[in-house]
């Protein structure tokens, strides 16, 4: 049932993320998301089966068997044509924050609830799923705002970096999946402590 509930909760998480990649680009002028169906919370045509079911499902598991570990997935990135925003300079960075913002949103919702609500009285389990929901939520959050192809965070940082800069953009550009996947294998624990630390700032209490 846990694992259920963890799928679940990462499912709708990265959907909600990708919807709202698509909702500010198309308040924005721009309409490709939309077009596409691509502003609709069910998560069938957002789902991919890899990165969505497959990837995730087998890292919970995994997880549940062993002592924890790296648990992330992705859905179909949404369709945004950057030539259509109206904000030419800071529109792709907006629609880029707002898949994390709503992951941190929806973080600082359910961490309220956990922390101001009597939910051990209501339901014991209230608790845990929330604490999945925001803990799930942050690491979305801090993940996809590392500045680093393809995530989020590379567009945020591009559309800031100085011309002067170019050289990192280039290299982030060719090699930023290696970057990643050492940041992933090698600094986990570190973002991992960042994740603790704002699930701790919200809810009040550690959840590792």
């Amino acid at each position: 049932m846990e694992f259920i509930f963890l799928i679940a909760i990462l499912i709708f998480s990265v959907v909600i993320h990708e919807v709202s990649h698509g909702v500010v680009a198309n308040a924005l002028g721009d309409p490709t998301a939309k077009n596409a169906g691509r502003l609709t919370l069910n998560p069938i045509p957002h789902l991919d089966p890899i990165g969505s079911i497959l990837l995730p499902g087998f890292l919970i598991l995994m997880s549940q068997l062993g002592s924890g570990g790296i648990i992330f997935g992705w859905a179909k990135p949404v369709p945004v044509n950057p030539l259509n925003l109206r904000d030419k300079k800071y529109g792709s960075a907006l629609v880029s924050l707002a898949g994390p913002g709503s992951n941190l949103a929806i973080a600082v919702i359910f961490g309220l609830a956990l922390r101001f609500l009597p939910l051990v009285e209501l339901n014991p389990a209230l608790v845990l799923i929330f604490s999945y929901i925001v803990l799930l939520n942050i690491f979305l959050a801090v993940f996809n705002l590392l500045p680093i192809p393809p995530l989020d965070g590379s567009h945020i940082l591009f559309t800031f970096l100085p011309r002067s800069f170019d050289a990192v953009r280039i290299f982030l550009s060719r090699f930023g999946i290696f970057v990643l996947l050492f940041i992933i294998f090698f600094f986990f624990s570190f973002i991992s402590l960042i994740v603790n630390f704002i699930f701790t700032l919200i809810v009040g209490t550690s959840f590792f």
